[in-house]
């Protein structure tokens, strides 16, 4: 296999790798996405939706493999099928009355935001119809699972050669929560970390993390208002040295929440972001000496 993109893989996720050092450290990003699918069949402008992306999150974090990082991407809109959501955490009020598969709503399902978001925005309804059955298997079967397929074996390439992973789970949030967040009305940081409350990585990882974004002036909350989800806990098993954190960045920081588009402060941050990379190198060496 090439050490750079993963051609074998289908249009759903890229993976890209470093071509010179390669490092136990694995990005994934797995919410900015700019593919809507034709079947997709939404009843709200294109431009709700594009408000439920990590937009730009990719491009911030894309010259992550110059440092050594192998850089995982979904390529399809979150809103369409949420990879960071369990494959079971189906809403009940979208699925067809033939829906046979087990289903295990979490909270997220209850605000509308589960695997499949029936809400966008302030509560506002996606569709006007219930989905069918054939959909949610597509969007399981040719999306989501080559997701985490992809993130699998990334994590067990670089575990398999160095004995350890660290994983950042990137993201980005509103600068204030809205009616669909767990913080209506909040103000936030300018990053939020999650690890589940030290469930899914080394306290110290975490702790290192918060260090280096205070460092470059910025502040930090740590698993308020976001603890991590999915793929956290799904892949962070800190015993077997899989560690994984997950990063929120405010997006005031470089996007306009009216026209969400980049602003004067996404090249500030993008830098910022490749000097944070440079920094986790260094601990990464660290950890493997």
């Amino acid at each position: 296999m090439s050490e750079d993109d993963d051609k074998s893989l289908p249009e759903a996720v890229s993976v890209r790798r470093p071509r010179g050092e390669a490092l136990p450290l694995l990005y994934d990003s797995p919410h900015s996405g700019r593919i809507y699918p034709e079947d997709f069949g939404a009843a709200v402008q294109e431009r709700l939706l594009v408000g439920g992306e990590d937009r730009f999150v990719d491009d911030l974090v894309v010259d992550a493999p110059s440092y050594g990082a192998t850089l995982v991407t979904a390529l399809f809109a979150r809103t369409y099928v949420d990879v960071n959501r369990e494959a079971v955490d189906l809403d009940p009020h979208l699925l067809p009355e033939d829906w046979t598969d087990e289903i295990a709503p979490s909270i997220n399902s209850e605000r509308g935001v589960g695997l499949i978001f029936r809400m966008i925005g302030d509560a506002v309804p996606i569709y006007d119809r219930t989905l069918t059955s054939q959909e949610i298997r597509r969007r399981i079967d040719y999306y989501w699972r080559p997701y985490h397929d992809a993130l699998e074996q990334e994590t067990a390439r670089l575990h398999d050669r160095f004995g350890a992973v660290f994983h950042v789970d990137w993201h980005s949030m509103q600068a204030v929560g809205n009616a669909l967040a767990p913080d209506p009305g909040k103000k936030r940081a300018d990053f939020v970390l999650g690890d589940l409350d030290g469930a899914a990585c080394d306290p110290a990882f975490t702790s290192y993390v918060a260090k280096t974004l205070r460092d470059l002036g910025y502040t930090v909350a740590v698993n308020d208002p976001y603890k991590g989800a999915y793929i956290v806990e799904r892949y962070g098993r800190p015993a077997e040295q899989r560690h994984v954190i997950q990063i929120e960045i405010n997006r005031g920081l470089y996007m306009d929440h009216g026209t969400l588009d980049r602003t004067g402060g996404f090249a500030t941050l993008k830098e910022n972001l490749s000097s944070f990379t440079a920094t986790l190198r260094d601990y990464v060496r660290d950890r493997l000496s």
